[in-house]
């Protein structure tokens, strides 16, 4: 049948291709999102096994590397450490310039120093204090002048004893008027009794005199001023041990300042001090009335010290020329003890009994030793190790890394060797 065409088309088969054009975008639409999942689950699928061919060959390439590259073993070897012990006496003198290992001697160091302290200690004596009562008294004198010396004594109609305190000039009387001095006088003893009210006085010593009756005193005030107390008073035994106290301090002193002088480098031994007290007094004497009194002191402190090093450097010397040519000593396995036998200070000159020990083993040459163990595995190592250092050996361990690797590596820098102790 002949197809057919129009040049225009009807109506009817106008609206017949519209409804077809639109089923089929209507359909085309509906397949899109299938077609897009199916898309998008064959990219993921890919993606992921892109990710894991890469990180496989990364694992491939870093196991590669740790191999070839950082491929090591280390041993660990203990080797026997024997211990040597010596007593020597070594003689530190100082005038001796280097440490002398034939002769045991090292070089010592002369010091001095002068230290003075004070301190205030307490009063341990007892005494009783008794104020004496003072006050004024009328001198009269119906004769001729006299003068009466310091000290002359007033006896009150009460029977207490007063003193003048000074020399006293007492003009001459008339008929009518007797001559007369206000003088200060002071009770011959303390205590509260000489606190007496106003009084009439006589010289006792003019008794026998034609002065007896002519010259006497009156008071016309109370006297006061007197007590009874008990107080503390210096003895001879706070003196002596105040002074050994204070030279027991000033010593420590001075041995602190002749370490500090020093320095943390020098050794310097308590016995190795003379002390000397170039001065020592006391500021009152025993008997005195007094709570605290002050003691002074001035210690002068000599000794002979050494360096550390010199010691350090002499025990060493000592050992090495001690033990095999083929041994090595233990680092920090020196043990030293000193005590002083002798000394004579002013000669410089000092004899010290030293015990000392070190630990030793056989050395070991780690650059030697390593070639030897380079592209050998556990067994070989551990029989070349033994072979080589024998009995100067009690233990070897070895340890291969990575941990699938079985033998070191054929380069000497892969191949570590650590002594223990």
């Amino acid at each position: 049948m002949a197809k057919k065409v129009y040049d225009v088309k009807p109506p009817r088969v106008a609206k017949k291709t519209e409804r077809d054009i639109k089923d089929f975008l209507n359909t085309d639409k509906k397949k899109k999102p299938v077609a897009r999942a199916i898309r998008n689950k064959q990219e993921k699928s890919f993606s992921w096994k892109i990710f894991l061919v890469i990180i496989f060959g990364i694992f491939v390439l870093l196991c590669g590397f740790l191999y070839f590259k950082l491929q090591k073993v280390t041993v660990e070897i203990w080797p026997n450490v024997e211990t040597l012990s010596y007593t020597e006496t070594i003689l530190a003198d100082k005038s001796a310039q280097i440490v002398n290992l034939e002769d045991s001697i090292i070089p010592a160091k002369y010091v001095e120093i002068e230290s003075t302290d004070n301190q205030e200690f307490l009063a341990t004596g007892n005494a009783s204090n008794e104020g004496k009562a003072t006050g004024k008294i009328t001198i009269y004198n119906k004769t001729t002048a006299i003068t009466l010396k310091s000290g002359t004594h007033f006896l009150s109609d009460s029977g207490k004893y007063f003193v003048t305190l000074a020399k006293v000039s007492i003009p001459g009387g008339t008929k009518s008027k007797p001559g007369s001095v206000e003088v200060k006088v002071e009770a011959a003893e303390g205590g509260e009794g000489y606190n007496i009210g106003p009084a009439n006085f006589s010289v006792p010593k003019l008794s026998g005199t034609t002065y007896y009756y002519s010259v006497y005193a009156v008071s016309t005030e109370a006297m006061n001023g007197g007590y009874t107390g008990d107080v503390k008073k210096v003895t001879d035994e706070d003196i002596t041990n105040a002074k050994d106290d204070l030279v027991k301090k000033i010593s420590a002193k001075a041995l602190e300042d002749l370490k500090n002088q020093l320095g943390e480098e020098y050794i310097l031994l308590d016995d190795a001090i003379s002390y000397t007290t170039v001065n020592s007094e006391s500021n009152t004497k025993a008997g005195t009335v007094v709570d605290k009194f002050t003691y002074t002191g001035t210690v002068k402190a000599t000794g002979l010290a050494f360096k550390k090093s010199y010691l350090d450097e002499f025990v060493k010397g000592y050992i090495v020329s001690q033990m095999s040519a083929d041994s090595t000593i233990l680092d920090g396995s020196y043990k030293i003890e000193y005590t002083l036998k002798t000394i004579d200070i002013d000669s410089g000159i000092m004899k010290i009994d030293v015990d000392f020990s070190a630990g030793v083993y056989k050395t070991i040459n780690k650059n030697s030793l390593s070639i030897l163990l380079t592209g050998k595995n556990s067994s070989q190592i551990s029989e070349i190790v033994n072979s080589n250092l024998e009995e100067s050996v009690s233990r070897v361990n070895i340890d291969f890394w990575p941990f699938w690797v079985k033998k070191s590596p054929k380069s000497q820098k892969g191949v570590n060797i650590e002594l223990k102790f």
